[in-house]
């Protein structure tokens, strides 16, 4: 039973990446971005609101770094993923998202000095050969010529955001609580989007556009980040941590059963590829989060 929290919440995260997608044909990118964490602003105010006005002086010398959070997490990566999802799939989407795991270790090692282990580099030459593979269509070499797509490219900037975001987030480890600490990186992320949102060619949320901006704003924002701290709480970080590499497979089957999209074998074969190496650093992987946790 305590297997379905974080279950739901990366069945709740696919479900958003296929959100993202049919969002392309509906609403401006920039809207959307600011609506979702408006959304979520609204929501959660009534339960953080409160405790927000009473330790504000004592958040108050945390903020630079909450806003860092805020650009990485919170405006980068989803940003980035609905600028993204005009040009690629839903389904390319999913499987470079498995890649964030990796990142994070790789840029623990490139710009924090954190020693990689040779079962990790396996697992990042397998993955990156998975990447190559996936992002070629079969076939690499032709990344030679034509070059990345521009959706793949933006999602695999937009998943280094993250990576970065999860080292700093277990490095800092602000002291405020999960809820509390969410909700001040939220209100920073709708300041922060504000600007963007000012540019786009129309806020306007058109009546096929509402079950997408609540989907992202509650479901997404909200419920799945209740579902995951729930799974952290009853199986612990590292077993929960685990589930995430589902989050391409679901992605796919609902990308397939709802937009159409095909899933060709070098879907399979990239996507599997990245898991093998996730799971060869694995062990790696654990070792990090256990050093980066807070004495």
């Amino acid at each position: 039973m305590s297997a379905l929290f974080p279950l739901l919440a990366v069945l709740i995260w696919a479900a958003n990446t296929v959100v993202s997608k049919a969002a392309a044909q509906v609403l401006d990118p920039a809207a959307i971005s600011f609506y979702r964490w408006f959304v979520a602003l609204l929501v959660l105010s009534p339960f953080c609101l409160r405790a927000f006005w009473r330790e504000r002086h004592a958040i108050a010398p945390h903020w630079r770094r909450f806003a860092v959070l805020a650009l990485l997490g919170m405006v980068l990566y989803q940003c980035l993923a609905y600028y993204a999802a005009h040009r690629t799939s839903a389904t390319n989407m999913g499987v470079i998202c498995a890649l964030i795991p990796l990142l994070g270790l790789l840029l623990n090692g490139l710009v924090f000095r954190q020693a990689v282990s040779r079962s990790a580099m396996l697992g990042v030459l397998c993955s990156l050969a998975g990447v190559l593979y996936l992002l070629g269509a079969g076939h690499p070499l032709s990344l030679l010529d034509g070059g990345i797509n521009p959706g793949d490219a933006l999602m695999l900037v937009g998943s280094s955001a993250y990576a970065l975001y999860g080292i700093l987030l277990r490095r800092w480890a602000p002291p405020f609580g999960a809820w509390l600490n969410l909700y001040v990186q939220v209100v920073l992320a709708v300041l922060l989007l504000s600007p963007l949102a000012a540019s786009a060619d129309s806020l306007a949320i058109p009546p096929a556009g509402w079950p997408l901006v609540l989907f992202a704003g509650i479901a997404s924002s909200v419920l799945a980040a209740y579902f995951w701290m729930r799974g952290i709480a009853r199986l612990g970080a590292e077993r929960t941590a685990i589930f995430m590499n589902l989050l391409p497979l679901f992605t796919a089957l609902i990308a397939s059963a709802t937009l159409g999209e095909t899933i060709h074998a070098y879907h399979w074969l990239g996507g599997g590829a990245i898991l093998l190496g996730v799971s060869l650093s694995q062990g790696s992987l654990v070792r990090l989060w256990r050093k980066l946790q807070p004495s």
